[in-house]
């Protein structure tokens, strides 16, 4: 099985406002096979509490915007992590010694990696273009 196309569309929104509120290392997992729940996880490093904060409030907007709602909102509250469940994707925002504690990728390890970068690229583009 592989991620809907749904999915990849709700990795795009999500991944590039990570990246506009200072998000790093953008990891995106196709989880599709093992679990029956959702098809992506996108796992985001934030570098201070209130990065992890403003990340993932940012993402839980713009999807919000793209007509979206969170099923799930956890662990927010304290800044070290959270997670954001939107159906076909869950967003993973991490402090960073909370990031490399679970080793999402590391759990995850045979699940198929999804390009961030160039999600991130056409964005930039747009950007660039005068959008």
């Amino acid at each position: 099985m592989t991620a809907s196309a749904n999915a990849h569309e709700l990795l795009a929104v999500a991944a590039r406002a990570a990246d506009a509120k200072g998000g790093e290392d953008l990891v995106a997992l196709d989880v599709s096979g093992p679990l029956p729940f959702t098809d992506v996880f996108l796992l985001v490093t934030g570098n201070s509490e209130r990065n992890v904060v403003a990340i993932a409030d940012a993402v839980v907007d713009a999807l919000r915007d793209a007509g979206v709602q969170a099923v799930r909102r956890e662990g927010q509250t304290s800044g070290r992590w959270a997670l954001l469940d939107f159906g076909d994707l869950v967003v993973h925002v991490f402090h960073r010694e909370e990031r490399l504690y679970y080793g999402l990728e590391r759990l995850w390890l045979d699940c198929p990696a999804i390009p961030v970068a160039p999600l991130l690229e056409r964005d930039e583009s747009a950007r660039e273009a005068g959008a």
